[in-house]
């Protein structure tokens, strides 16, 4: 499949998406849906991609960011220890890494005790769908016993394309475009995405 001539989303693998919702504090206990949205899977997802965290390698160009998180259970306050956290992106020039054996710009790690993942990777470029291109974008896909798994993708705030985009536009990926926020005083870029998992029924 020709990536520069990505498919409309009736030809795509979609998955049923839900609001984002609420949290709500009531006598200690917590009610609401805090549920991340779902997104589409695409078609360069590879499994078996390395347990790491750095996905900087040579000759790679683009700008630095840590993507960084927690991923919860449904009660939206519990963490989840040993989550399996999957990401895949293409590089500045909209292209991805679909047959090495070094597996470019993907990795999966798994949470810590306090449910924090992260990773050090770029901002990823665009690539065109149609007559649009797509906004920038991270891939996701997360997994944890007794949740359901989740497949979604983060964009960007202030991302021209996200308008134009049939996944990026609607009301529910809302709470997945993000802020590109300075760390500190020395200029690191992170993004935070904060994950929270259906459980299984």
């Amino acid at each position: 499949m020709n990536r520069k001539e990505f498919l409309k989303s009736s030809a795509l693998t979609a998955f049923s998406i839900s609001t984002f919702g609420f949290v709500q504090a009531s006598n200690d206990a917590f009610e609401g849906d805090c549920e991340t949205t779902n997104d589409i899977l695409g078609p360069f997802y590879r499994p078996d991609a390395p347990t790491r965290q750095n996905l900087i390698y040579n000759g790679l160009s683009g700008t630095t960011i840590e993507l960084k998180g927690k991923v919860f259970k449904s009660d939206c306050k519990t963490p989840i220890k040993n989550a399996l956290v999957e990401i895949w992106h293409c590089t500045t020039d909209g292209e991805y890494d679909n047959t090495s054996k070094a597996f470019n710009l993907r990795a999966k790690w798994f949470t810590n005790s306090k449910g924090d993942y992260s990773f050090k990777t770029i901002l990823p470029g665009k690539y065109l769908n149609g007559k649009n291109y797509r906004p920038a974008h991270i891939h996701f896909r997360v997994s944890a016993p007794n949740s359901k798994e989740l497949i979604s993708q983060i964009y960007f705030k202030g991302d021209p394309h996200i308008t134009s985009d049939p996944w990026a536009s609607i009301k529910k990926a809302e709470q997945r475009v993000l802020p590109i926020q300075l760390e500190d005083t020395i200029g690191n870029l992170t993004v935070n995405f904060d994950i929270y998992l259906k459980d299984k029924t």
